[in-house]
This record gives structure tokens, C-alpha cells and sequence, in this order.
């Protein structure tokens, strides 16, 4: 007799549980919250892809979008240094001895309320730093350029752009013959 009572109870505490969570789902409607140029600014980590031709690399960076500048504190060189340096092992020696290399990123905001992104007009800086090559330290500057606008999408907070690195002048002369190295930032999350 009590197990009855139980196993009712139980059936009819089911029924209601699973007839209040039903009823709760009939007003889920997604509201945007409406963006904010200002809500760009932030710390974002991010899935950075670099590219050069078919060769695809990945790798998760931190960088700061703040008063239309984006600022990468530890900027990845690695295919950079490749292209300009053919040997494997003397690039990665360069690589060692090279240390951190910051790049900046200025940018122009424009709010699109209709699709609540805000776009983003890069424009990107030219890169420069010094490397060792055969014992001597010659000077390379990277021309960067933006081809797409960036967006900052205010459904997951992210932040998504691309450039790429047109032309590397090592010494005082180009690098010929050149493939574009470009770098896509597909989705960043603010931190």
C-alpha cells in the first residue's frame, strides 16, 4: 500500500516537473543586447591561423583591443623568420634569440546596428625588428595590409579580423621571389 503511494507521488511529481520545464521554454526568445563601440576595448584570447599557401599553422595568443589600437604582446614570428631565413636550424637559432616581438594594430570603428556587429577598419602597421643572420644583425620590416574588415560580433563578444603580411624587406631589399603570409583571427573570446 505505501509502495503505491510512493510510486504515485513520484509519477505525479514527474508530470509537473517535466509540464513546468515545457512551459518555461515557450518565452525563450533570444533579445540582442545592443553593441557598443566602446565594447570593443578588452583582453581577447584567440585561435590565430597563419598561413602561407596550402601550409597552415595554428596557435592560441593573447592580445588587447584598447583606444583603436590593437596591441599583440608576443607576436608570432616564426614564419616570418622562416621565409627570410631557408635553413630550419639557423632559424630556430634566430627564433631563440630573437625574444618577444610586439606588433600594433590601429583600427577605425563603424556600428552596424542593423547586424549589431561593429566593423572594423584595420590598418595595419609595418613590423619591424632586428635579426642575427651569419653573425650580423640586419634590420627587417614587415608591410602588413588588411584586405577584409574586422568584426566585433556582440552575439559572443568576439572579436574576428585578418591581414597579411605583403612584403618583407630585409636589410634594405625585398624578398623575392614571396608568398603572402597571412594571419586570420576566425574567433577570439573577451577575457
Amino acid at each position: 500500500m505505501k509502495i503505491k503511494k510512493v510510486l504515485r507521488f513520484l509519477m505525479l511529481a514527474a508530470i509537473a516537473v517535466s509540464g513546468m520545464s515545457l512551459i518555461s521554454c515557450m518565452d525563450d526568445q533570444y533579445v540582442p543586447v545592443p553593441v557598443k563601440i566602446s565594447d570593443v576595448n578588452g583582453s581577447y584570447r584567440a585561435r590565430l591561423v597563419t598561413s602561407i599557401g596550402i601550409n597552415v599553422n595554428e596557435k592560441i595568443i593573447d592580445f588587447n583591443a584598447k583606444d583603436s589600437l590593437i596591441t599583440f604582446k608576443d607576436f608570432p614570428v616564426r614564419e616570418i623568420v622562416k621565409t627570410i631565413v631557408a635553413d630550419p636550424v639557423k632559424a630556430d637559432t634566430v627564433l631563440a634569440h630573437l625574444g618577444k616581438v610586439e606588433y600594433k594594430i590601429k583600427f577605425k570603428t563603424k556600428l552596424n546596428v542593423d547586424q549589431n556587429v561593429i566593423e572594423l577598419a584595420l590598418e595595419p602597421q609595418i613590423i619591424a625588428f632586428q635579426i642575427p643572420i651569419d653573425g650580423v644583425s640586419k634590420n627587417v620590416a614587415i608591410t602588413m595590409t588588411a584586405k577584409q574588415k574586422g568584426f566585433y560580433v556582440g552575439y559572443d563578444t568576439s572579436l574576428r579580423f585578418g591581414w597579411e603580411a605583403e612584403k618583407i624587406n630585409v636589410g634594405g631589399v625585398d624578398i623575392a621571389p614571396y608568398q603572402t603570409i597571412k594571419y586570420e583571427i576566425p574567433i577570439s573570446i573577451k577575457n
